[in-house]
């Protein structure tokens, strides 16, 4: 396999509205749009690959114009660097700039994009092999009244801080529960102990859901753990694979929602769904937020979990009006599979994107 080598790249900013209108969280929090930073890797033998970065503000710590500003900082040093040596990518980023994964994982998923495409094979195939397995697909309800949460669909239902309220529309969104259908109950780390518990014991016993990070500290967390035998999912807390190997050590939960930006990309997300496959955990694969390239990356992580650890894929897209790019990513009855072509499997829409914002050569 001959060399490539990196010779530009190129950062687009698109702002992409809330699809409902205003995105509301527990502690008050609420959002209209996102900023969205796409970044394309342009090498010497002319494959371009693609990535995507879309912070949540106030949500997990990153915010837009720092993931424009960290990538400044990191390009000039990938200039003539080969992509498709991912984890050798990685070790330039983290020497030109400690942290910042958002901003890394835009980049690191373009360099997959562009392996890809080198070799003539989906991206899943390189991260280690697809699945049979046809991808469940949720969306992500945002807190709401419950009479509301029952006329939505999807299943990751948001709840805010009042245990009462949480338990009236946890719920009204589980009235109609059907057979196979999961519900994640999520508080983005926004309850006490106190509030969970009390949430939790006005709640049915057979009522049938798993609790997403129901609180900001890995100690309150440990804490309502002990007292309950809800399944609980660490999201916010699940940063890196130390994190995975400490909640391990510690028997601190049943899984993890993956967030591919939030990790650093494609390269770092495949280490930790590796440590947690060895842990027997359950995973489902997500981005804060994002449009048709976050999601490509997504649906190509998803497809190597088994089905036995996999617990469904975040659908981004539904958050955000508008559309960045085309591609074989159609759901159909809540399911879909990776598509077959190179790389990634997307083209993006230039006329959306627009002209770049920065580029780096």
């Amino acid at each position: 396999m001959s060399d490539l080598k990196i010779t530009q790249i190129d950062v687009f900013q698109v702002d992409l509205p809330y699809s409902g209108g205003v995105y509301y969280l527990s502690g008050g929090r609420a959002i209209t749009r996102f900023d969205a930073t796409f970044v394309r890797v342009t090498t010497d033998s002319g494959i371009e690959g693609w990535g995507e970065s879309t912070p949540f503000d106030n949500y997990i710590a990153s915010h837009a114009r720092g993931i424009r500003a960290a990538i400044a900082e990191i390009a000039p040093k990938l200039i003539g660097l080969d992509p498709r040596r991912v984890d050798r990518i990685n070790d330039a980023m983290d020497a030109a700039l400690l942290g910042n994964e958002s901003a890394k994982s835009a980049i690191d998923i373009a360099c997959w994009d562009i392996f890809g495409k080198s070799v003539g094979l989906p991206v899943c195939d390189l991260l280690g092999g697809r699945t049979d397995t046809k991808l469940p697909v949720l969306e992500s309800i945002p807190v709401a009244d419950a009479e509301g949460t029952r006329k939505l669909t999807g299943f990751s239902v948001k709840i805010g801080e009042d245990p009462v309220v949480n338990a009236a529309r946890v719920r009204a969104a589980l009235a109609d529960k059907k057979p196979g259908e999961v519900f994640l109950i999520d508080a983005n780390g926004g309850m006490s102990v106190d509030a969970a518990l009390q949430m939790l014991k006005l709640l049915p016993d057979e009522l049938d859901f798993i609790l997403e990070a129901p609180c900001a500290t890995y100690r309150e967390s440990i804490s309502l753990r002990r007292r309950t035998n809800v399944p609980i999912i660490f999201d916010e807390l699940a940063s890196n694979e130390n994190t995975i190997v400490q909640f391990i050590a510690d028997d601190a939960v049943e899984g993890i929602g993956l967030k591919i930006s939030k990790t650093g990309g494609l390269t770092r997300s495949r280490r930790v769904r590796d440590i947690c496959l060895a842990a027997g955990y359950v995973m489902s694969v997500q981005d804060t937020s994002g449009s048709d390239i976050a999601f490509a990356a997504i649906v190509h992580l998803g497809q190597t979990i088994p089905t036995r650890n996999l617990r469904c894929i975040l659908e981004c897209r539904a958050m955000c009006d508008g559309k960045t790019a085309d591609g074989a990513f159609d759901v159909h009855d809540g399911l879909l599979s990776a598509p077959t072509a190179p790389g990634l499997g997307v083209t993006p829409r230039i006329d959306v994107l627009g002209k770049p914002v920065a580029t780096y050569n």
